[in-house]
């Protein structure tokens, strides 16, 4: 069970997700000072700024997939150096094996998500991998009920 700030700012990434114009699955992620409880930053899923999300690219996975760039990405690329120390928190799912290597690398020290589905690949494994560099970097992990 979350404390009550962690839930406010894992719920408050819930809401950030819903900006995604993704029409399947919408992610967002807050960044979080946890000394002073600050708002560092904020980030959904979506293409770069400037490229165009047209339906067509939207709608067709391979090429959605090559030009999204992801909730936790955006707000640590937001956040900048400012990131180092702070606590990372992504809704409705965890972050995939190329998220955390970019959380790892950004200084995050915990990131707070959903359970991940290990019944479902390629989730499973993202996952695993994802939690044996957590570990490995020294990342603390908590899980949240969605």
């Amino acid at each position: 069970m979350l404390d009550k700030w962690d839930q406010r700012f894992f719920d408050l990434a819930g809401y950030i997700a819903d900006w995604s114009k993704d029409p399947s699955t919408k992610v967002g992620s807050v960044v979080v000072d946890p000394e002073t409880k600050r708002i560092v930053s904020t980030g959904f899923n979506g293409f770069p700024a400037g490229v165009e999300d047209h339906d067509h690219r939207l709608e067709n996975r391979a090429i959605k997939y090559e030009m999204v760039v992801h909730a936790e990405q955006n707000a640590l690329i937001s956040a900048g150096p400012q990131a180092k120390g702070c606590t990372l928190y992504v809704t409705p799912l965890p972050p995939c094996a190329r998220c955390a290597v970019v959380i790892i690398q950004a200084g995050i020290t915990r990131v707070i998500g959903p359970k991940p589905d290990m019944s479902r690949e390629p989730w499973a494994t993202q996952s695993k991998i994802a939690e044996e560099m957590f570990s490995e970097a020294g990342v603390k992990v908590v899980y949240a009920e969605n």
